[in-house]
C-alpha cells in the first residue's frame, strides 16, 4: 500500500506556520483541517459522506459547484492533505492539453509502478471547451485518474454530459452571515497568520458591515479585511479602531456579484420574473435594482417584459402587452440612465396587473397533441376548394360562413377527430 506523500514545496503541501507572510490573508487563512472549514456542514460536516470518502481515501470523480470564496479550492487543500493518492493541481486558465497529456502520462506511470492513484484538481474546469473537456474521458473512465473539479457556472450548461455521468456533483452554497463572522474574528485574533499582531478593533456596525460586504464570499471577505486594517491608523495604545465611517470610507462602493453571462445572471432575472407572477411590486423593484446596478442591459430586461407580459398576464389584462412594449421602446429612444424610469413603471403595472397564463398553457398542450399525434388530417369541411377536383372529393363541404349567421357564431368543428373534445384555452373567471 501506498504510504502519504511527503509535504513538498508546492502550495497544497505548504503546512500553515511556513506560509509566506506576505501571501494574501485569504490564502494564509485557508483552513488545514476539515474543523477549521465553517459553512459548509451539510457536505463536510462530520460523518458526512464526502468527508468520509476523502478521510477514508475513497473519493471518486467529483465537480465542487459553487460561487466564488465558497470554499472549492479549499476543499481541494483538504484532499491533497488527507489523501494518500498523489495529487496534482491543474488550472483550466493556464495550462492546456499539451501539459494535461504530460499529466495523465505520469499517472499512468504512477499507478502501474507504485500503485498509486493520481487527484487531478482542475480549478476553473468550465473554462475548457467541450473538446477539450472529452480529454478527460478516457482517463477517469479507467480510473488512470480522480477528477476533481471546480467551477462556479452551473455544470449543466458548461461541463459535458458523459464527464458529469462519471463525477458526483457536490454544491456549495454561499456562505451564511454566521459562518463568515467566525471567518473574520478568526482572521482578526490569530496572530500566527492572521492579523492579530495588529491588534484590530471592529465596532459592532464596522463588523457588519464588512460582513455584508463579503457577501457570501470569504475571500472577498478576508481580502477587504486585510486592506482595511492594514490601513487604518494606529492609536496611542497600540490598537487599530476601525468603525463604520473609517470602513465605508476604505471600501468605497460594494460592487454586487452579477455576472451578465452566468449562473447569478440567471439567479436574478428569475428572482424578478418570479416576483412579477407573484404580483408582488417590491420584490420585482428590488431585483430590477440589482440588475440595473450591476450594469444589465435594459433591453434584456425589457425583453423579459414583453415575455411575460403574454406568458403571466396574457387575456386578463391586454393593456400589459401595450405597456411593456412601450417601455421596450422607450429603453430604446430614451436610453439610460432615465430610461430606469420606464423600466419601473412597465414593472409596477406588470406586477399589479391580473395574471392568466391560459393562452401560454394552452399553446403548450396543444403541442404536445401535435407531437403525439403527428400530422393529422385537416377535416375535410375546413379545407379550401380551390380547384373542382378538390371540391368533388369533398374539400370544404359542409363549411359554414360565420357571416351568414345573424349571431356571427357557429358551432362546428376545428379540430381533427381524435382531439375534438380538447379544451386548451380555460381563460381564468373574472369578476
Amino acid at each position: 500500500m501506498a504510504t502519504p506523500r511527503e509535504p513538498g514545496p508546492d502550495l497544497f503541501a505548504v503546512p500553515q506556520t511556513e506560509r509566506k507572510a506576505d501571501a494574501p490573508l485569504a490564502e494564509r487563512m485557508r483552513p488545514r483541517e476539515f474543523a477549521d472549514f465553517v459553512g459548509q456542514d451539510e457536505i463536510v460536516g462530520q460523518d458526512r459522506p464526502l468527508r468520509k470518502a476523502i478521510e477514508s481515501d475513497r473519493l471518486s470523480s467529483v465537480i465542487f459547484w459553487g460561487p466564488p470564496g465558497s470554499g472549492k479550492t479549499t476543499l481541494a487543500h483538504l484532499i491533497a492533505r488527507h489523501t494518500k493518492a498523489h495529487f496534482v493541481a491543474f488550472s483550466a486558465v493556464t495550462g492546456g492539453i499539451p501539459e494535461l497529456r504530460e499529466i495523465i502520462k505520469a499517472a499512468e506511470h504512477r499507478l502501474v509502478l507504485q500503485q498509486q492513484k493520481t487527484v487531478l484538481f482542475v480549478d476553473e474546469i468550465h473554462r475548457f471547451n467541450k473538446a477539450q473537456q472529452d480529454a478527460f474521458l478516457p482517463h477517469v473512465e479507467r480510473g488512470t485518474v480522480i477528477l476533481v473539479g471546480a467551477t462556479t457556472e452551473n455544470p449543466s450548461f458548461e461541463v459535458i454530459s458523459p464527464l458529469m455521468s462519471r463525477s458526483i456533483l457536490v454544491v456549495l452554497k454561499s456562505l451564511s452571515d454566521e459562518a463568515l463572522g467566525m471567518i473574520l474574528d478568526r482572521a482578526l485574533t490569530d496572530s500566527a497568520v492572521g492579523l492579530g499582531q495588529l491588534k484590530a478593533r471592529l465596532s459592532p456596525e464596522a463588523r457588519q458591515r464588512l460582513i455584508a460586504f463579503g457577501n457570501g464570499d470569504a475571500r472577498a471577505l478576508l481580502t477587504a479585511a486585510e486592506f482595511v486594517v492594514t490601513q487604518a491608523p494606529v492609536g496611542a495604545d497600540g490598537t487599530r479602531s476601525i468603525d463604520e465611517r473609517l470602513l465605508a470610507a476604505s471600501l468605497n462602493k460594494q460592487a454586487l456579484r452579477y455576472d451578465k453571462t452566468g449562473e447569478e445572471h440567471y439567479n436574478v432575472i428569475f428572482a424578478y420574473i418570479k416576483s412579477l407572477r407573484d404580483s408582488d411590486p417590491n420584490g420585482a423593484l428590488y431585483w430590477l435594482a440589482r440588475m440595473l446596478e450591476a450594469g444589465e442591459d435594459p433591453k434584456f430586461i425589457a425583453r423579459r417584459m414583453v415575455i411575460f407580459a403574454s406568458e403571466d398576464v396574457g387575456n386578463a389584462d391586454p393593456m400589459g402587452l401595450l405597456v411593456a412594449n412601450a417601455v421596450a421602446q422607450a429603453v430604446q429612444f430614451v436610453g439610460l440612465p432615465e430610461a430606469q424610469i420606464n423600466l419601473a413603471h412597465g414593472t409596477t403595472y406588470l406586477a399589479a396587473a391580473p395574471k392568466d397564463n391560459a393562452s401560454y398553457i394552452g399553446l403548450l398542450e396543444a403541442k404536445e397533441d401535435a407531437q403525439a399525434h403527428g400530422n393529422l388530417g385537416v377535416p375535410l369541411h375546413l379545407r379550401n376548394a380551390v380547384t373542382s377536383l378538390m371540391k368533388g372529393i369533398g374539400y370544404g363541404k359542409g363549411y359554414r360562413y360565420v357571416h351568414d349567421d345573424p349571431q356571427a357564431k357557429v358551432d362546428q368543428a376545428h379540430l381533427p377527430d381524435v382531439l375534438k373534445e380538447r379544451q386548451y384555452y380555460r381563460p381564468k373567471p373574472r369578476p
